[in-house]
């Protein structure tokens, strides 16, 4: 079962009666976003281009470039797309194969996605069942080999957390500090730090590191250069943006980009 351009926006989940499905998406030139919804099969996100963040319960995900994202069956969640990304979304039966239980960032093998590529893309004709079941088989096996990768911002319900993400996100280079925030909220800046720390297990300075880190990946796998990122970001140098990539994520951004295109078969 494929499509080229219904993908889950029209898909009906009722009816899947295969291990897995494959689809996929791309935008008709402008962001497009899938309001919370939930289904009892899994779904891997496969971002080929462009970008892709996902909202669950108490997170928010970012599916890694030429990478995917796991989102275990009956997990509320909602997508977001770049205007120019290119994703497709691989639904999994929920008996099918032994899933990690929580929502994770993945790498894709080169094989993998392209068995994924094959199963989203519509047959010339007839394929016989023993292929597509084999097919299948390969998939699942290699679904269970997937390694997770860091790539979510911890978030919650809480109204004021709500208001501090979303104008965050809306203006990633806002440089507030903690006591300009917690009198925007309307709390003290112990009060504020006592939340933020509550609501996600991090100081609002690491949190909002994270959250430029997420923004950051998504800017550059949609080919910004490390150059712009770091002045849409609000840095004073790319040299302090590229301290802080390297010092999340283990390596500066040109050379985490070109590992995981690698990695990925691109």
């Amino acid at each position: 079962m494929s499509s080229d351009r219904a993908g889950p926006w029209n898909f009906e989940f009722d009816k899947m009666d295969a291990d897995v499905a494959a689809w996929r998406i791309r935008p008709l030139g402008h962001d497009e976003a899938l309001a919370m919804h939930a289904h009892a099969q899994g779904q891997l996100v496969m971002v080929l281009h462009g970008a892709m963040t996902c909202e669950v319960p108490g997170a928010l995900w970012m599916a890694p470039v030429q990478g995917g994202l796991w989102i275990p069956g009956n997990v509320p969640h909602g997508n977001r797309l770049t205007a120019d990304a290119d994703v497709c979304f691989l639904f999994v039966a929920s008996d099918a194969a032994d899933m990690p239980r929580d929502c994770c960032a993945v790498g894709i093998s080169p094989l993998l996605r392209e068995l994924i590529l094959h199963l989203a893309t519509p047959p010339g004709g007839d394929v016989p069942d023993g292929e597509i079941g084999r097919l299948h088989a390969v998939v699942l096996d290699q679904l269970v080999r997937m390694h997770a990768e860091p790539m979510h911002l911890p978030v919650s319900d809480e109204p004021r957390l709500r208001r501090l993400v979303a104008e965050l996100m809306a203006d990633p280079a806002e440089r507030s500090t903690a006591t300009q925030w917690a009198s925007r909220l309307a709390m003290s800046e112990r009060t504020f730090g006592r939340l933020i720390r509550r609501e996600t297990g991090m100081s609002f300075g690491r949190w909002r590191q994270r959250l430029q880190l997420i923004v950051a990946l998504q800017w550059l796998s949609s080919g910004q250069s490390v150059q712009q990122v770091a002045v849409d970001l609000g840095y004073d140098s790319v040299g302090s943006f590229i301290a802080m990539f390297k010092k999340a994520m283990g390596k500066p951004p040109a050379r985490y980009l070109a590992e995981q295109r690698l990695a990925h078969g691109r």
